[in-house]
């Protein structure tokens, strides 16, 4: 578990949309290993996908599966799954931007290129969190740039990066 204290150590102290330390982590990933053996499985991590509204292919899970199993044993570990949450998008190259890409369009239910509070607070409750929208709309302001209310895929990128590294 010691090699998972460092998912990250910069992150600021206001509410975000993305994984800010080791209990977070360990939450969502619990959320995720549904038969709580301490490994996701490729079924697992597509049933989160599927609830989450994302319809994925088998390929695509597999795909996802391939680039998280760093050992290659054919599951997801807590170590493995916050590496992956952490952000190896560092230099983000075109993958790193595909990845956001795929990150934020599970947030972006109505697909109009924007999250809005409603959304995030639909994705986090279908994820076990107890939030109220007031909540998403706080964590919303704190990435919103332009103060349009919504965070589109720049601010997106641009939050992501920052609380990467």
């Amino acid at each position: 578990m010691a090699a998972t204290d460092n998912v990250n150590n910069n992150s600021v102290s206001k509410p975000s949309l993305y994984l800010q330390n080791v209990n977070e982590v360990q939450k969502v990933f619990q959320r995720f290993d549904t038969n709580g053996d301490g490994m996701i499985s490729a079924d697992e991590l597509s049933g989160v996908i599927n609830a989450l509204g994302s319809g994925t292919s088998p390929e695509e899970v597999a795909r996802m599966m391939d680039e998280i199993d760093a050992d290659r044993d054919g599951f997801i570990s807590l170590q493995e799954f916050a590496e992956f949450c952490k952000g190896d998008v560092n230099g983000v190259g075109e993958g790193g931007v595909k990845e956001l890409r795929e990150a934020f369009d599970l947030y972006d239910q109505d697909n109009n290129g924007l999250i809005s509070a409603v959304e995030l607070h639909q994705i986090l409750t279908r994820l076990g969190e107890s939030c109220s929208v007031q909540d998403c709309t706080i964590m919303i302001k704190s990435v919103d740039a332009d103060g349009d209310g919504y965070v589109n895929f720049e601010e997106f990128k641009k939050m992501m990066m920052t609380n990467s590294k």
